[in-house]
């Protein structure tokens, strides 16, 4: 019964928010505090429940993580300064609202960390966990979290064995993993292999006194690279979003703050906006674009679920006052609940302030720099995985002239290895699309895989008086219906084609 009325009310309030247009996330954590306002019991295993979230969604990301590409010296060195500047302003904010100065100091720190769930969920859903912008945020809450486990180490007075340092050695396990994974051929096997190894790395994590969902994610790098990845990514993905339903519920169950703490709390988010601005700083004075800083520093704008964990260690150390943990709990809430919308339209925010953001961001040097030139190519293929890199070894093979565009760092970097001609481009960036040399260009082929991206930069093209050919893909006939009446010269269904060509094999093969 109990189990009943929890999912049914993170249901029924999720689907609200949902027609809100909010994250069905916002309505997981109102129906966390309603039920808990409610005095419903709370579900025995729930907190349980939600670190399993944690472990699948950090050991999900993991497999599609190349170490190599998240150690950059701007990343690095953005998080390092944001992370030192924000906990000293938190720390002085804490220490006039509370006079306890070990206690105002730990939770300070605290909470110049990012909510790594909400930055990764927003960044998955939306497409853009291996874009330069994607791996920047991911890079940080890294760091972040590296640091959070010294941190809960000295407040909870434990510290990491000795033997910590072996799980830095996981990643040499790749051999057997991927031998696992290659013998595990049902889809069934597969799924428990992944599950399997995800609990494995944070109960070994756990072991050496190091945070369960940081063991997780190496396990998940651990077995990065193998062919049949997305299969087993695709799998986790459904299980992995419902533990963390828990993670959200659980949030409520903390006593709901009297007035004073929830003017407090507010106190506390209106710190937020701050903690982007510099963020914002920190980026372009890194030498990126204006654009990449402002959808990284919003993935960033949040306080981070780890400044729970935080709170309970320090008040059951006394060094706070018990009701600093109702206070955190709804600043921590209320951060998730105002920055998931307004990462869901990062990219329609910046567009209505590009014109004054773009004034700040240096003008040379960018490692996020868009093309200047094509040189002599004719077709553009925007979107570089399998159905794009298939359509230019196609181009390629018949001596076209064609180079190929993708905004995740790693893809380029295996494809200028092959002797691809490709480079940096995000199709989601409106200055891609102003700006791009189109004068040699006789057609564009769009195959990035959310159906808004290729609306968009078809609707920019034809506004910008391309009348070359635009090819795409599409996977429902109203989205073909739409692709067309923005300007797309053809659509193809991947799996429709699939169909016909299998169909026009047999037939040839038989006479």
């Amino acid at each position: 019964m109990m189990e009943l009325i929890w999912i049914s009310t993170a249901y029924l309030i999720g689907l609200i928010a949902s027609r809100l247009s909010f994250p069905p996330l916002v309505g997981y954590l109102v129906a966390g505090y309603v039920l808990h306002g409610l005095e419903v019991a709370p579900l025995p295993n729930l907190g349980h429940l939600a670190e399993i979230g944690i472990e699948l969604l950090l050991f999900s990301v993991g497999l599609k993580l190349k170490p190599s590409s998240l150690i950059r010296r701007e990343v690095l060195s953005v998080g390092g300064l944001h992370l030192l500047l924000m906990a000293v302003m938190s720390a002085l904010v804490f220490l006039w609202l509370d006079k306890q100065l070990t206690g105002g100091l730990v939770l300070g720190v605290s909470l110049a960390f990012s909510s790594t769930v909400l930055a990764i969920k927003v960044l998955e859903d939306n497409g853009e966990l291996s874009t330069f912008h994607g791996r920047d945020v991911m890079s940080i809450l890294i760091l972040q979290d590296i640091v959070a486990v010294g941190l809960l180490a000295l407040v909870a007075g434990k510290r990491p064995t000795p033997w910590a340092l072996a799980l830095l050695l996981l990643p040499l396990l790749r051999p057997l993993a991927h031998g696992m994974l290659s013998v595990s051929r049902a889809s069934e096997l597969k799924l428990l292999l992944g599950i399997s190894l995800a609990l494995a790395g944070g109960l070994l994590a756990e072991s050496v006194g190091i945070a369960a969902d940081i063991g997780a994610l190496l396990t998940g790098i651990m077995l990065a690279g193998h062919s049949k990845i997305d299969e087993l990514a695709n799998r986790l993905w459904g299980l992995k979003e419902l533990f963390l339903v828990a993670f959200f519920l659980q949030i409520g169950l903390n006593d709901l703050p009297g007035r004073e703490q929830a003017m407090q709390a507010l106190g506390l988010l209106l710190l937020l906006p701050v903690q982007g601005v510099l963020f914002f700083g920190l980026f372009l004075f890194a030498g990126l674009r204006a654009r990449t800083a402002f959808v990284s520093s919003l993935a960033l704008m949040t306080y981070s679920e780890f400044a729970l964990i935080t709170t309970g260690a320090v008040v059951n150390a006394q060094l706070l006052p018990v009701e600093w943990k109702a206070i955190i709990s709804l600043a921590v809430a209320g951060s998730l609940a105002v920055a998931a919308p307004l990462n869901r339209y990062s990219h329609r925010l910046f567009s209505w302030v590009e014109p004054v953001l773009v004034r700040f961001e240096k003008k040379a040097g960018n490692p996020d720099r868009l093309p200047e030139s094509f040189g002599v190519a004719e077709w553009l293929v925007v979107g570089m995985g399998r159905t794009g890199s298939s359509a230019y070894l196609a181009l390629h093979k018949q001596e076209k002239r064609v180079v190929g565009l993708d905004a995740d760092p790693t893809v380029l970097e295996s494809l200028l290895a092959e002797g691809r001609r490709v480079v940096y481009g995000d199709a989601e960036d409106s200055e891609l699309w102003s700006g791009l040399p189109l004068d040699r260009v006789k057609g564009v082929i769009l195959t990035v895989p959310t159906f808004e991206v290729r609306g968009a930069a078809i609707d920019q093209l034809r506004k910008r008086g391309f009348v070359g050919q635009i090819g795409t893909i599409c996977y429902y006939g109203e989205e073909e219906r739409e692709l067309i009446r923005l300007g797309a010269s053809f659509v193809i269904h991947p799996l429709v084609e699939a169909g016909n060509q299998l169909a026009r094999q047999i037939l040839k093969d038989t006479g």
